[in-house]
């Protein structure tokens, strides 16, 4: 039950909260793998994300603000020489050169200022009061020549060879109440300034179009075919202004005359709190309209490469899986008490003397382990090195063989192509300091049953069996009796459980084994798990959330009815959506 002294939310500050929560889960529906036909999308949720900071979430918290006017367009259109002509003196510097690199330059009533600071629009901008060619800074310009309640952005080319340019431009464009989007007669029928009206016209922007410096002779002639081309993209009630081209004064200005037209409709909408209003509504409506259209195909792609990192973590640990596997087998069938180890684990246990002189019931037993052991412990000490060689051999295969599997399943992927091209390493071979690692790891496994023979030995070291083998023997026959537990390929490996017994007696020397081999298995796990990781890090390194993109669709849904709601109900003009 909610609290009822909580007071009840607004419709202005639901919608905020509803916007912020949808900007929350754009940023969560992450879309990592860059793949052939998601590009775009990849693109759209990055703009999506920049409209919702710069424009939408700042103007429905800020509804009362001045209309934002962002003069756009081709390159060399003339619009630095457009707003100073319209604010009657010079406060943006045109471009000689081309690209013309410098901060948009914002223009603003004084009485306005306080709308425009660091934490309302475009916030990733620096404020400065100062020309500069930084253009993540935002030069504001305070003059009475612009009237209360309209600002004048002026933005980079739209078309600009540069790249930054045409980012910036783009970012200032989605941040605009209207568009005031300027061209002229040479440039009109370019196809990038036509693919920003398109989207414009998708998005409902209110957009107004200044056909600049055009000769006398072809206004009539280049004005018609402009406004046939916007009337069959969707912008035909967009308003068409014409600036003939005129000589430019020592301030850079054109006649006052020149641009009269385009003055009064823009000082008209300062002055009309209605159409501002209109305007911003239209803009803001139809941004809003097309985010959240947006966020679907967003949330079904994030699904989708959800899916797919899982699908690559799946394989990267069902290879290391495999190897863990395989390794727990070799390690208690026997496989490794071959070879080397088989020939050093037959010299210490002789040809049967060892098992009949521990199984004795005569008298003089001490003397007799001791003529039988003699030499001992030097083959005890051959046999833990053959053995630590077999382990580490095995874990070095395993290893290889692991990274081998893992790194041909991912490879068949582009996604998994993708997210290996982020890792410098070489990930189908296993780490370099794997041999290193598995050495001490094999090391501080034969340590562990030194110390477990040792500790369950303490009661045992002045029989006679014990102190014939000594800690070292008795370990090594440990080492072979777990390695060769499943074993009944050689009889000789029994003998390790059978002479482990006659010391230790049965119950013990099965606590021994089985703490030795659970000893192993832990140890084995942590160093496969390491190499594992070197896969499994770069799909967690990615943020995906499994519930991201149902967290996106309830927030476009909740969005979505609360613009419903609001278009049922009999709202002033000034409200927002």
């Amino acid at each position: 039950m909610s609290n009822q002294d909580e007071p009840e939310q607004t419709g202005d500050s639901r919608m905020v909260t509803a916007l912020v929560q949808l900007h929350q889960a754009l940023v969560g529906a992450e879309l990592p793998f860059v793949l052939p036909g998601t590009e775009d999308l990849v693109q759209r949720r990055s703009e999506m994300i920049d409209q919702l900071e710069d424009y939408v979430i700042p103007r429905v918290m800020t509804m009362q603000s001045p209309l934002l006017a962002v003069v756009g367009g081709s390159t060399g259109a003339g619009k630095s020489t457009l707003v100073n002509s319209l604010v009657g003196h010079r406060v943006t510097t045109p471009g000689v050169l081309r690209p013309t690199t410098r901060s948009p330059v914002l223009v603003h009533h004084p009485d306005d200022a306080t709308w425009f600071g660091q934490d309302r629009l475009l916030p990733d901008l620096t404020r400065v009061d100062h020309s500069t060619d930084d253009p993540s800074c935002l030069q504001l310009v305070s003059t009475t020549s612009v009237p209360q309640g309209l600002a004048i952005l002026d933005a980079p080319d739209v078309d600009s060879v540069e790249e930054r340019n045409r980012l910036l431009a783009a970012q200032l464009m989605q941040a605009a109440d209207l568009w005031l989007f300027v061209t002229s007669a040479a440039r009109y029928a370019d196809q990038v300034p036509w693919a920003f009206l398109r989207q414009a016209a998708e998005r409902s922007t209110a957009v107004a179009v200044v056909l600049d410096r055009t000769p006398d002779e072809a206004i009539q002639t280049v004005s018609t075919h402009l406004a046939r081309m916007l009337a069959s993209r969707g912008l035909k009630d967009s308003p068409l202004f014409t600036v003939t081209e005129g000589a430019v004064d020592d301030d850079g200005l054109l006649p006052a005359a020149h641009v009269v037209e385009v003055r009064s409709w823009l000082e008209s909408l300062a002055a009309d709190t209605d159409a501002r209003s209109v305007v911003v509504t239209q803009t803001l409506e139809g941004a809003v309209r097309t985010i959240t259209r947006g966020c679907y195909p967003v949330a079904d792609t994030s699904d989708e490469q959800t899916d797919l990192a899982l699908q690559l973590k799946d394989e990267a640990v069902a290879a290391y899986d495999a190897a863990l596997a395989s390794i727990a087998a070799s390690s208690t069938d026997g496989t490794v008490v071959q070879g080397e180890v088989l020939v050093r684990w037959q010299e210490f246990i002789g040809t049967g003397e060892l098992l009949s002189s521990l199984e004795s019931r005569v008298g003089g037993i001490r003397d007799r382990l001791v003529n039988t052991i003699k030499g001992k412990p030097q083959q005890a000490e051959r046999l833990t090195v053959a053995i630590e060689a077999g382990l580490e051999t095995l874990l070095l295969e395993q290893g290889e063989a692991a990274a081998t599997r893992a790194h041909a399943a991912w490879v068949e992927r582009p996604a998994g192509v993708a997210v290996l091209s982020t890792e410098a390493r070489d990930l189908s071979r296993a780490s370099r300091d794997l041999r290193r690692k598995a050495e001490r790891m094999v090391r501080d496994w034969q340590l562990d049953l030194l110390e477990m023979v040792r500790t369950d030995g303490a009661d045992r070291r002045t029989s006679p069996k014990f102190l014939a083998f000594g800690v070292n023997g008795l370990s090594a026959a440990l080492m072979v009796a777990v390695l060769a537990r499943e074993s009944d390929a050689d009889p000789s490996a029994a003998l390790a459980r059978r002479l482990l017994e006659a010391v230790f007696g049965e119950a013990t020397a099965t606590s021994l084994v089985d703490r030795g081999q659970a000893s192993l298995t832990a140890r084995v796990g942590t160093l496969l798990g390491e190499e594992r990781a070197r896969y499994v890090s770069l799909v967690d390194g990615l943020a995906l959330h499994p519930t991201a993109a149902e967290r996106l669709r309830q927030a476009a849904r909740r969005v979505d009815d609360l613009r419903y709601e609001a278009s049922v109900k009999d709202v002033d003009p000034g409200d927002p959506l």
